[in-house]
């Protein structure tokens, strides 16, 4: 390893990788949490209002990056990007979600697709997005791959699939808080390493206004 990624991957005293999988497992218990709390009619203030609750409810209030709730047209948008207002989750619709607890001073970062009602491209786009980031995860995982040749590799996947491929996503670091490294998965010129590293898959539908969205923890 060199030293640069020496630099980009450096933890601190508080680190340990049973402690990241522990806040992993029980951000994975908040979204799938909040997902049950979600119902038609609410707008996206109303969801995160929501989720704050149920996040309250687990212990997972506290958070390193703030909750993101997006509906319908708004799953196209990346991470900070402002939500176009007053869309309300219809009955026929798409949610993505995206918390980032902190967990006994470990950071968790975790996102997800969700589905109301059975439109068939939606469900495809929630499949796909999963199985496209399981592709990805197991390319690292069997072929050495910077960070930079898992989004290319991505792109090509998602393209086989039938979707665009959205790479302003692009992975990030975690880990004991604060994280010390502010530079994209994506910029990465090594291996990832485990436990440290959150990959991150968005993608949109080629002819509609919506998109799916997945994240977790690269182990």
């Amino acid at each position: 390893m060199d030293q640069n990624q020496v630099d980009r991957e450096c933890v601190g005293r508080a680190f340990s990788p049973e402690g990241m999988i522990e806040a992993r497992n029980r951000t994975w218990e908040g979204i799938e949490a909040i997902a049950e709390a979600m119902q038609p009619g609410m707008t996206e203030p109303e969801a995160t209002h929501a989720a704050r609750k149920v996040l309250k409810s687990l212990g997972l209030l506290q958070g390193w990056h703030a909750i993101c709730i997006r509906f319908g047209c708004n799953t196209m948008l990346e991470y900070g990007a402002p939500s176009t207002p007053s869309v309300t989750l219809a009955t026929q619709d798409i949610i993505t979600i995206d918390i980032g607890p902190l967990w006994k001073g470990w950071e968790a970062d975790a996102g997800a697709t969700f589905v109301v009602g059975d439109d068939p491209e939606m469900l495809r786009a929630k499949h796909d997005v999963k199985l496209l980031w399981d592709r990805v995860r197991d390319a690292w995982a069997t072929r050495t791959l910077t960070g930079t040749d898992l989004y290319d590799f991505a792109a090509q996947e998602a393209d086989k699939l039938g979707w665009i491929f959205d790479p302003i996503m692009a992975g990030h670091r975690v880990g004991d808080f604060p994280h010390r490294y502010n530079g994209s998965l994506r910029q990465m010129d090594a291996s990832p390493s485990p436990y440290i590293w959150i990959l991150e898959i968005l993608i949109r539908h080629k002819s509609r206004q919506f998109g799916a969205y997945f994240e977790d923890l690269l182990t």
